[in-house]
């Protein structure tokens, strides 16, 4: 018998991370939102080591404002403007997506019921694998955020936390990387 991995867990050369609208003038009235950035920045972190591509989104910027500066000043690139509340509105996004050979995401971002779900039931409509990562999603309201991660996960999302996805791309400890990982997830 051949020994093989679970074909979800996530793999540097498939995976991305997508940021969705962690803007200023919603930031602040999202239930534990320090969580939100706090995790968010450790993924982004996490991924920058690895060398893994990172997209974000900002939702109707003129009204709500750019992303978070505490965030916008770790990422690379520009912000995907869109005025639909999936992703499947910003742009080319999920052709680009497709184009980078890009198979498996982690999700993060605001509101989890709203823009965040929209996204992820469209990725998995367009065939990829959605890792939301728990801990760096969420709502003004918190049964929002958890009615949302039921519904996502019942329709495919796979629900995990900032740490365990950042230890599935790692893959092996006692690397220069995994020692990188480690000291950001602590």
């Amino acid at each position: 018998m051949e020994i093989s991995r679970h074909a979800k867990i996530l793999k540097k050369e498939s995976t991305a991370l997508l940021i969705i609208d962690i803007q200023q003038k919603i930031l602040n009235v999202i239930h534990e939102n320090e969580r939100v950035v706090e995790n968010t920045l450790k993924l982004i972190k996490g991924f920058k080591v690895m060398n893994l591509p990172i997209f974000y989104t900002e939702q109707y910027p003129k009204g709500l404002g750019p992303t978070v500066e505490i965030i916008s000043g770790e990422l690379n690139g520009n912000a995907v403007h869109k005025m639909t509340f999936s992703c499947y509105g910003a742009g080319n996004l999920f052709q680009e997506l497709i184009n980078k050979d890009i198979k498996q995401l982690v999700v993060c971002g605001i509101e989890s019921h709203v823009c965040v779900q929209q996204t992820v039931l469209d990725l998995i409509a367009n065939g990829f694998q959605v890792n939301v990562a728990a801990d760096a999603v969420s709502s003004r309201r918190n049964l929002d955020h958890i009615t949302a991660l039921t519904r996502m996960n019942k329709h495919g999302a796979e629900v995990t936390t900032t740490e365990s996805a950042l230890f599935e791309l790692l893959d092996v400890c006692g690397t220069d990387e995994f020692r990188s990982v480690s000291k950001i997830v602590k």
